[in-house]
Parts: structure tokens; C-alpha cells; sequence
């Protein structure tokens, strides 16, 4: 009898931390896009301070947004791609290096892969409330840069 109900208070446990997760996962709410140009990283040469940022504004817009393992991949060969485009190889190589380095979500910095989300949000495909969220935001973002 005793053993039944060990198992029977283990079970609940368990019932209510998957609710405790489910419930915080579905009231996460993404925060309006912001970006910090190429972070810790300039945003072109010397001769043209901005020569690269807006690779690094593209770039920003899928970090914020978080997803998968593959589509950061994506996002970071498109920005290697995109800076390549401006004649920046080298510069495009180097960047590429840092992203893959330094955008893990499983640290909790302001340029993370999903830094929209509240800290944890690690690789995944988002649910169809978050893709809402992300589609409500970015239409904002759109209504703002036409005022």
C-alpha cells in the first residue's frame, strides 16, 4: 500500500511541474525588436562606419525571433553571406566565427539566439502562439518605420 502511494505522489509531482512549465512556456511574451548593430563588433570600417550594419540588423531580426539549431545556422551564413556581398571576406569569416561562438542560447546575454523571448528560450520550432507574436511584433515594427 505504501508503494502505491509513493508512485500516486511522484505522479502528481511530476503532473504539476509539467503544468508549472507549460503554463510559463505559453505565457512568454516577446518583447518589441531592438537591435545593437553588430554588438560587440563594429558596424563597418573606418571609412564606412555602417558599411555592415545592415547584415547585422538582418541578423538580429532572426536572433530575436529564436527557432532552431538550423535556422541560427541559416541566420549566420546569411550574415557571412551578406557581408561577403560588401567586399568584406575576411571581415565576413571572422563575424561568422563570433556569432556561432558567442550567440548560444544557453547563456543569458542581450544578443542570444530567441534574446525576444524571457530567459530560458533554447532551440526549437516556435508553437504557433509564439510565430502569432512574432508576426503581431513585426508588423509594429512595420507601422513604425513608415511614421
Amino acid at each position: 500500500m505504501h508503494k502505491r502511494n509513493y508512485f500516486l505522489f511522484i505522479f502528481i509531482l511530476i503532473l504539476i511541474a509539467l503544468s508549472v512549465c507549460l503554463i510559463k512556456a505559453q505565457a512568454a511574451e516577446l518583447k518589441p525588436f531592438s537591435t545593437d548593430g553588430c554588438s560587440s563588433f563594429p558596424d563597418g570600417t573606418l571609412e564606412h562606419k555602417n558599411l555592415w550594419l545592415a547584415c547585422c540588423t538582418a541578423h538580429d531580426l532572426a536572433y530575436w525571433q529564436g527557432g532552431t539549431f538550423k535556422q541560427r545556422e541559416q541566420a549566420d551564413v546569411d550574415l557571412k553571406k551578406c557581408v561577403a556581398k560588401v567586399g568584406e571576406q575576411e571581415i565576413a569569416l571572422l563575424m561568422l566565427a563570433g556569432v556561432r561562438v558567442g550567440g548560444t542560447p544557453f547563456l543569458p546575454t542581450s544578443f542570444r539566439w530567441g534574446y525576444g523571448w524571457p530567459y530560458p528560450k533554447f532551440y526549437g520550432e516556435l508553437t504557433e502562439q509564439e510565430r502569432l507574436q512574432v508576426e503581431s511584433r513585426l508588423a509594429e515594427l512595420k507601422t513604425e518605420q513608415i511614421k
